[in-house]
């Protein structure tokens, strides 16, 4: 890095630091990782540096704001997808009958639980796991799509169908018609 590079980078921090980061934090409700998104978008700056030639230009000024916006949205997205895949809870496990509840109601939801179990092991491998994509680890229709390699349309319609056919096996299940 060239010392007008370095002048122009301190220049850079000095200017919009506390605004980048006022942004981030609107974005990320966080501290911390309105700090580490400031850090980060300075890192994609710094790559950046030789098209910037007047740090207090407007055009700098939102490219400034378009980079932290950007650089904290990707933050927000990366910390929410390992919030989801951190060890999920199942609740039957955990469940502590309070008083107003009573065991039958437990022992409902467990059985209820079971049936589900039972009716996914039905369906085929991928529709299983097009329905643990979509529903337990809530992926979008795209994301799924591309874990499976299936298209997009192909994935939703498939997923139409297999609500359709458990709820007719649920109701063949509870007797119903």
């Amino acid at each position: 890095m060239t010392n007008d590079d370095s002048d122009k980078l301190k220049k850079l921090y000095e200017i919009y630091e506390q605004p980048m980061f006022r942004i981030a934090f609107a974005i990320l409700k966080n501290n911390e990782m309105a700090e580490d998104a400031v850090s980060e978008a300075f890192m994609c700056i710094i790559s950046k540096l030789g098209r910037i030639k007047i740090p207090e230009s407007e055009k700098t000024k939102r490219y400034m704001v378009s980079t932290i916006k950007n650089t904290s949205i990707n933050c927000y997205r990366r910390n929410s997808r390992l919030l989801q895949r951190e060890m999920p809870i199942d609740e039957n496990i955990i469940q502590i009958p309070d008083s107003k509840q009573n065991i039958e109601e437990i022992i409902i939801k467990q059985e209820n639980s079971s049936i589900i179990k039972n009716m996914l092991c039905d369906l085929s491998e991928t529709d299983r796991r097009i329905v643990n994509l979509r529903c337990n680890e809530e992926m979008s229709w795209r994301e799924v799509a591309a874990s499976l390699s299936l298209t997009e349309a192909n994935v939703r319609k498939r997923f139409e169908r297999i609500k359709k056919r458990l709820i007719r096996m649920k109701g063949e299940i509870k007797g119903e018609k």
